[in-house]
Order: C-alpha cells, then structure tokens, then sequence
C-alpha cells in the first residue's frame, strides 16, 4: 500500500512538472468522478454492514462458510445472479465477506454470477439480442459460475 501511495505522488509531481494545466484539469475530473461514485459506494458499504451486524458470523459461516456445501454455492449463485451491484464494489465486497468467514469457492461464484448473469437486466437484454440468445447466454453464464467455484474450491 505504502508504495503505491509513492508510486502515486511521484507520478503525480511529475505530471505536475511537466504540464500544470493538464495536472489540474485531470486531478479536477478524478475528483468529480470520485464523488459522483461516492454516494453508491456509501450506500453498498452501509447495506452491507447493517447486514453483517443483524446475521451473527455465525450464522454467515455456517450458511457461506467452508462447510456450507451446494447450499452455499447456490445462495451465492442466486444472490449474485439477481444482484445488481456495480463492478466497482464488488471487490471490496467481497473482501468484507471474506473477513467475515465467507469460503472463496462461495465469493467466487457470487462475483461471477454477479457479473456474468443478469436476471434483472435480462428484460432490456432480451430487446437488443433476442430472448433466445439472452437465455441462452444466462444459463451457459450460470453454469460456468458453478465450474469456476468448483475450480476454486479444488484450489484454496
């Protein structure tokens, strides 16, 4: 972390060095864009910890946990596939889950079907590819996720 925060400043004084007005106008959009994410990124973070503080861990380990089996690995799937979180959340989301004792065969089927599957999404995706080729891509999507999150539980 340390030197990706060097790594930063130091780009950034030479950015500065070279071209002022360029340094500023960029710092400037980074900064807008950062606080137009900001609001979501807050909310997921609130949703999530007012959702680990009502579930006991324990509860969460038994239910998504290394034990947990098929019934983790398909809460996981059905979450992520009716889940509409943007990318950029989904990350820290799911090292906060992680944390909390959540199995990495479990998270890796909820991120893949998170971003792969789109049960929500599928009406405005029926209207530009056709009912037959979304349902199609869903399903091939969802059994992939299950693939990937046995791969991983082989693995860690």
């Amino acid at each position: 972390m340390k030197f990706l925060l060097v790594f930063t400043l130091v780009s950034f004084i030479i950015s500065f060095l070279s071209d002022r007005n360029k340094t500023f106008a960029g710092t400037k959009k980074g900064l807008k864009m950062f606080l137009g994410l900001l609001p979501t990124i807050l909310n997921v973070l609130i949703l999530v910890s007012v959702f680990l503080y009502l579930v006991p861990k324990e509860t969460l380990i038994k239910i998504l946990g290394h034990n947990s089996g098929w019934l983790g690995i398909t809460i996981a799937a059905i979450l992520g596939s009716i889940s509409l979180i943007p990318m950029f959340i989904t990350y820290p989301l799911a090292a906060i889950l992680l944390k909390s004792g959540v199995s990495y065969r479990v998270l890796s089927v909820f991120i893949t079907t998170l971003l792969m599957v789109g049960i929500i999404t599928l009406p405005l995706e029926t209207k530009y590819f056709g009912i037959r080729a979304s349902i199609l891509r869903n399903i091939l999507s969802f059994i992939g996720a299950l693939i990937i999150g046995l791969v991983i539980g082989i693995f860690l």
